[in-house]
């Protein structure tokens, strides 16, 4: 559902942004969405990616910093329940013994852990974290990416390399929050300024037919692809 734009509103025409092409679809489709603390979105009417203006992007200083003031850690059992909402039905579909990728890891990997006690194999990745890309050469039963996505600058070359890490009929878990029916200007998830991407229900359904994967979605932040088997 599209979110409704309640504040902020947008300069006039004559002030107004002129967008390049969507970073997700790469359509010349991109025009004004909203402006929330000084900070312009733009909205792709063919996929539906909303989007932060490049200019409003952090430095990758800034940007680290940021995150380094996340605390979530892997003894915490309200983080762990919150991942679960993924690792749960992932588990669910894996072979045992399966080898996966913690994709945007963070400062304290969790999820790569959890799996680890069900008796998957994990290897992790982080730019910033665990910036080692030896494990980005490699292909994995699965993938995942908790809180990640919506990180993703340049997400048309994020999502094309992760389709090359997942072996035929693997599986790409992905967590994140989704546009809703709140106002934009109001949604908690738009004032973390490392949020750059905002995906909706239609997103994901594109990126599954891009790709060709199904999808399934076990939670309403959770989307759960499988690459064709062939």
């Amino acid at each position: 559902m599209k979110r409704a734009v309640a504040a902020s509103p947008l300069a006039p025409p004559s002030a107004r942004r002129t967008w390049e092409a969507c970073p997700l679809c790469l359509a010349d489709a991109v025009g004004d969405f909203a402006v929330v603390g000084g900070r312009e979105y733009g909205e792709c009417a063919r996929c539906g990616l909303i989007h932060l203006a490049p200019d409003r992007w952090l430095d990758p200083e800034a940007e680290r910093a940021r995150y380094a003031l996340h605390r979530n850690s892997p003894q915490d059992p309200g983080y762990r329940a919150f991942l679960s909402r993924l690792s749960l039905p992932l588990v669910e579909r894996l072979t045992p013994g399966a080898l996966g990728l913690d994709y945007g890891a963070g400062p304290g990997p969790t999820l790569s852990g959890m799996l680890e006690e069900h008796g998957f194999r994990v290897e992790v990745y982080d730019p910033f974290f665990a910036p080692d890309e030896r494990p980005l050469d490699r292909v994995y039963d699965f993938v995942t990416c908790t809180e990640t996505i919506e990180h993703f600058y340049h997400p048309a070359e994020e999502f094309a390399r992760l389709e090359r890490m997942l072996r035929p009929a693997g599986w790409l878990a992905l967590m994140t929050e989704l546009d809703g029916d709140e106002p934009f200007e109001e949604w908690w998830y738009v004032r973390d300024p490392t949020h750059v991407c905002f995906y909706r229900a239609d997103t994901m359904t594109w990126i599954a037919k891009r790709f060709g994967w199904s999808m399934t979605s076990p939670h309403r932040n959770v989307r759960l692809f499988q690459a064709p088997a062939g």
